[in-house]
C-alpha cells in the first residue's frame, strides 16, 4: 500500500509529480513553524480616526512665504468668540487667569476695561498656526435689556413713583421713593439729573443699550 502521492511500480511504491510538489513546498516542520510566528506576532490595531472636537486644536506650522494665512490674523467673521469671563471684582482672579474683566461698563471710553477671550477657526476655514487662541481688543461690556431714553422718560414722567429705579433693578431705594412721594419732589429731580450726567446706572453693572 503506497502513501498518498505514490505511484505503485513492480511491488514498490514510487514519487508520483504531486508527492515531489508537496515534499518541495513544504518541508518538514515548516508548517508548525509558520503557525507559532503567526501566534508570537503582536496584533496592531487601527488608529482611531480623528474627532471632530479634536480637529479644532490640531496646528499646522505655519511656514515663511506660505499661501496659507496664520489663524490668529483672520478677521471677527471668520472666528467664534467666547464672551469675556466675569471675575466679579475678583483682581486675583484675573491676574492668575491673565485675562477676563473685574467690572463691566464704563461711561467713558477709558473706564471700559479691555480683555482676551478664547476663539476659534470655524470649520472649513483652511490656515495655519493654532486653530483656537487668545484675541486682545475685547471691551468689557455686557448688554442687559436697560435702555437710556426709556429710562429717562420713566423718570421725568413717573419719576415719584419710583418707576426709573424699578427698571434699573434698584429695589429698595424705588420701594422709598415711592413711599416718599419722589421724596416731596427732591428726590425726583436729584434723579433726573443724575441719569443725565452718568450717575445713575443699571444695578447689574450693565451697559445702556445703544437704540431705544
Amino acid at each position: 500500500m503506497c502513501v498518498s502521492g505514490g505511484v505503485r511500480r513492480g511491488g514498490g511504491c514510487g514519487v508520483g509529480l504531486a508527492g515531489v510538489a508537496r515534499q518541495v513546498m513544504e518541508p518538514p516542520g515548516l508548517s508548525l513553524s509558520l503557525t507559532l510566528l503567526l501566534l508570537l506576532l503582536p496584533h496592531t490595531s487601527s488608529p482611531e480616526p480623528l474627532r471632530p472636537a479634536d480637529d479644532l486644536t490640531t496646528s499646522e506650522t505655519c511656514l515663511p512665504h506660505a499661501p496659507k494665512v496664520n489663524c490668529s490674523f483672520l478677521p471677527l467673521e471668520f472666528l467664534e468668540c467666547e464672551k469675556p469671563t466675569d471675575h466679579r471684582g475678583n483682581q486675583s482672579a484675573r491676574d492668575d487667569e491673565g485675562h477676563g474683566c473685574v467690572k463691566f461698563g464704563g461711561q467713558r471710553f477709558e473706564d471700559v476695561e479691555i480683555t482676551k477671550v478664547w476663539c476659534v477657526v470655524l470649520e472649513g476655514i483652511d490656515c495655519c498656526g493654532e486653530r483656537r487662541f487668545l484675541r486682545d481688543g475685547f471691551p468689557c461690556i455686557k448688554y442687559s435689556g436697560h435702555y437710556f431714553v426709556t429710562t429717562l422718560i420713566y423718570s421725568v414722567l413717573l419719576g415719584f413713583l419710583g418707576m426709573d429705579r424699578f427698571c434699573l433693578g434698584q429695589t429698595g431705594t424705588a420701594v422709598g421713593k415711592l413711599l416718599t412721594m419722589g421724596g416731596v419732589g427732591i428726590w425726583w429731580i436729584v434723579d433726573i439729573v443724575l441719569l443725565i450726567t452718568g450717575s445713575l446706572t443699571p444695578e447689574d453693572g450693565s451697559n445702556w443699550n445703544p437704540y431705544v
